[in-house]
């Protein structure tokens, strides 16, 4: 993994994530967005596994939905297609006129109602 990956996975993920295992990831799923991906679900399940919101009466309160919900925005926006791009995204490939791609296209007759 390459330093602009690497700091693309931190500044994602957070700076106390252990380089080391971003780097095992990254050597097993050969995709930034995938290790993030992987490492937010992760941490979305261990809060899932535990209780969301505990309560002792004048003591203390811990609600964790908020927590939940910070994941799954995190989790959408990097699925999201038009996220900004991780270091090793494949680049776009841009259409300048000249594809003479074509495709056919065969329509059905529906029923009336």
């Amino acid at each position: 993994m390459d330093d602009a990956t690497r700091a693309w996975l931190l500044a994602e993920l957070g700076t106390t994530t252990d380089p080391a295992d971003l780097d095992a990831r990254y050597l097993r799923l050969r995709s930034a967005r995938a290790v993030a991906l992987e490492v937010l679900r992760e941490r979305r399940q261990t809060l899932l596994a535990q209780p969301l919101k505990v309560s002792i009466n004048g003591v203390i309160a811990i609600d964790n939905t908020a927590n939940i919900a910070a994941f799954e925005r995190q989790i959408a926006a990097l699925t999201d297609a038009g996220a900004p791009p991780a270091p090793d995204d494949p680049q776009p490939v841009e259409d300048d006129g000249t594809n003479t791609d074509t495709g056919i296209l065969q329509f059905h007759a529906r029923p009336r109602r």
